[in-house]
C-alpha cells in the first residue's frame, strides 16, 4: 500500500472542466458515527491546512463519508491533488467534473473527459450510483460507454470490462456526479491529529524520520526531539535532523511547526571518559530519560524511535530490553521489523532521504567494542549516578527551534 506522498501530477492528467477533487478516504468509514465525525472533521482541517500552507485556492467540504476539495478552476486541480494525496488518512483522490445528475449530462462529460484522455487501446466505463435516479448503473454504464466510443471512434477504441487500458467513471449523487479517470493513491492511515500525540527522537537518519512519518500516519501529532552531539555531532548532525523535520512538517503544517533541541555535548564527553564497552547504550538510556521526560512535560504518551532489531549493536533484543526499563513511558518503533532496503525506499518516497545522506561525522563517539548483550544489573553497575539528573536538566533545558 502507498505509504507516502503520490507523485506529483501534471496539468495534462486533469480533465478539461475540472472544479473539484473527490477525496477517498479508508479506516474512517468504517468507525462508529460519533468518531466518524470526530475523524473527517479534523481531515478537513488537515486538508484545509495542506491548501492553505501551499497557496491552493480550494475549499473543502464533506458528503458523508467523503471530503470534496472544490477549485476555482482545472489550473489549480492538480496541486489541489497533490496536497490532497500528501493528507493523512486519504487513500485516493481524483480531479473531477461537476455536472447535473442526469443521463445527459454524464454522458456529455463522459464524451468530452475521453476526447481529451484517450488516445488509443480498449476502455471501460464504471458508473456509482447513491441514491434514486430514472435509471440503473448499467443503463449509464451502457448510454456512457456508447458515448465514449463515439468521440474517440477515430482512435480504435475497443471495449474491455476486465482490464481495460483506460477507465472511465462516474459518482452519481441525488443532486450533483462527477466525472472522472484516475484515482491517485495518498498515504491511507488516519487524519493526523485523530490519536494523542508522541514524542519522537529523530536524528536525521534514513531510520528516525521514516518511524516519526509511520506514527503520524496512524494520527498521532508528533513532536520530535533532537539532541545536539556537540563536538561528536560533526557539523552538519543538526542540519540534517532539522531539515528532516521540515520534510516531515510539509505533510502537517498545522500540526508541526518547531523541533525540540536538547544540549547533549558535555553528556557525550563525559561518558568517553568514564566509560567503553556500554557506552553507546547509556547514551542511549539518557535520550529515552530525556525524551519519557520531555513527554511528560508535554502530555504526549509515548515515544517515537527508528530502532529496528538487530541492525545495530544497541538494537539486539537483550539491549532494547534495557532500554525500555529506564522510562514507563511505551516506547514505539514502527520499523521493529524491518530490512534496511525498505526503509530506505520508504525514506526516499517521503523525502527524507536526501537530508540523510548528509555526512554528518558522529562516529567519534561509538566505542571500538560496543555492548550486544547487557543486563540489567550490568547497566545499573556501569551507568554513572549524575546520568538521570542529567537527562532530567537536559529535558528541562530542551530550546524550541521554528522550522
Amino acid at each position: 500500500m502507498k505509504r507516502g506522498p503520490a507523485a506529483a501530477i501534471g496539468a495534462d492528467d486533469v480533465p478539461p472542466g475540472t472544479d473539484a477533487v473527490l477525496v477517498r478516504v479508508g479506516a474512517i468509514g468504517t468507525k462508529s458515527e460519533h468518531v466518524r465525525y470526530e475523524m473527517q472533521s479534523q481531515l478537513g482541517r488537515n486538508l484545509e491546512a495542506l491548501l492553505a500552507d501551499r497557496g491552493i485556492d480550494g475549499r473543502v467540504r464533506h458528503r458523508r463519508n467523503r471530503p470534496i476539495i472544490e477549485v476555482a478552476d482545472a489550473s489549480v486541480a492538480a496541486a489541489a491533488v497533490d496536497a490532497a494525496t500528501d493528507t493523512f488518512g486519504v487513500v485516493s483522490a481524483s480531479p473531477a467534473v461537476t455536472v447535473d445528475p442526469t443521463m445527459e449530462a454524464v454522458t456529455d462529460a463522459l464524451s468530452v473527459v475521453a476526447d481529451d484522455r484517450f488516445e488509443s487501446g480498449s476502455f471501460a466505463v464504471r458508473v456509482d450510483r447513491v441514491g434514486t435516479h430514472p435509471f440503473t448503473s448499467e443503463d449509464a454504464e451502457r448510454e456512457g460507454g456508447s458515448a465514449v466510443f463515439e468521440a474517440v471512434s477515430d482512435r480504435d477504441p475497443t471495449v474491455d470490462l476486465e482490464t481495460p487500458d483506460v477507465t472511465f467513471r462516474a459518482k452519481i449523487h441525488d443532486d450533483e456526479a462527477f466525472v472522472f479517470v484516475e484515482k491517485h493513491p495518498g498515504p491511507g492511515g488516519l487524519p493526523l491529529g485523530s490519536q494523542r500525540p508522541l514524542v519522537a527522537l529523530l536524528s536525521g537518519g534514513i531510520d528516525s524520520p521514516v518511524a516519526t512519518f509511520e506514527a503520524m500516519s496512524r494520527g498521532a501529532p508528533i513532536a520530535p526531539i533532537y539532541l545536539d552531539l556537540g563536538d561528536f555531532g560533526g557539523p552538519d548532525h543538526r542540519a540534517r535532523a532539522e531539515e528532516s523535520a521540515r520534510t516531515l512538517a510539509t505533510y502537517a503544517p498545522n500540526h508541526l511547526d518547531s523541533i525540540l533541541v536538547v544540549d547533549a555535548g558535555d553528556v557525550c564527553r563525559d561518558l568517553v571518559d568514564s566509560l567503553e564497552k556500554g557506552r553507546m547504550l547509556a547514551f542511549r538510556r539518557f535520550m529515552y530519560r530525556v525524551a519519557a521526560d520531555i513527554a511528560a512535560d508535554r502530555g504526549a504518551t509515548g515515544v517515537v524511535t527508528g530502532e529496528v532489531i538487530g541492525q545495530k549493536s544497541s538494537q539486539t533484543t537483550q539491549n532494547l530490553s534495557v532500554l525500555d526499563s529506564v522510562t514507563d513511558f511505551p516506547i514505539h518503533r514502527p520499523l521493529l521489523t524491518l530490512d534496511k532496503p525498505e526503509i530506505t525506499e520508504r525514506a526516499r518516497r517521503i523525502g527524507t532521504y536526501e537530508a540523510a545522506e548528509i555526512t554528518a561525522g558522529c562516529d567519534r563517539f561509538a566505542p571500538d567494542r560496543p555492548e550486544t548483550c547487557a543486563g540489567l544489573q550490568r547497566m545499573a553497575d556501569i551507568e554513572p549516578d549524575w546520568l538521570r539528573e542529567r537527562a532530567q536538566k537536559a529535558a528541562e533545558g530542551s530550546d524550541r527551534v521554528p522550522l
